[in-house]
């Protein structure tokens, strides 16, 4: 069941232009699956989808494959389109995104496997990530802000 839905949300990703969870829930409830949210995010996370601008400028699901060749301009692109400020409190590092961008900018920060970054998890809008030692935040910081400049 599981692969089949899989199969079926990149399938209407490709089609279409789903902007949320809520409307690839939908659709996908047309298509015969009924999911719940946490079931989405799930799928969302293993099928690493980002979201990306399409034509119209609104934000849209795509997948995000590491055998293309712009995928490293792809992951700079999330990073600096949807990280707005980054703090921290010992060896944990808080980043802000714009509302809806935390789970893309951390799929693209897990890709990337910046040196001292254990993991990280998303919200909506904000990015937790443990680094391994407090001392090492800075120097994580000042990479990723190297990546989005």
């Amino acid at each position: 069941m599981k692969k089949k839905r899989q199969a079926v949300i990149l399938e209407l990703i490709k089609n279409n232009d789903i902007e949320t969870q809520e409307e690839l829930a939908r659709m996908l409830s047309q298509e015969g699956f009924t999911t719940t949210q946490g079931t989405i995010s799930r799928d969302i996370r293993e099928l690493k989808l980002t979201k990306i601008s399409g034509a119209d400028k609104k934000q849209k699901y795509a997948p995000l494959t590491v055998d293309n060749p712009q995928v490293s301009d792809k992951y700079k692109r999330v990073l600096s389109e949807g990280i707005v400020s980054m703090d921290y409190a010992q060896n944990i590092l808080v980043i802000k995104t714009v509302s809806g961008m935390a789970m893309a900018c951390a799929a693209a920060l897990d890709s990337i496997s910046i040196k001292g970054i254990l993991g990280s998890i998303a919200g909506d809008d904000t990015i937790m990530c443990v680094v391994r030692e407090a001392d090492m935040v800075e120097t994580v910081i000042g990479g990723i802000n190297e990546i989005i400049s």
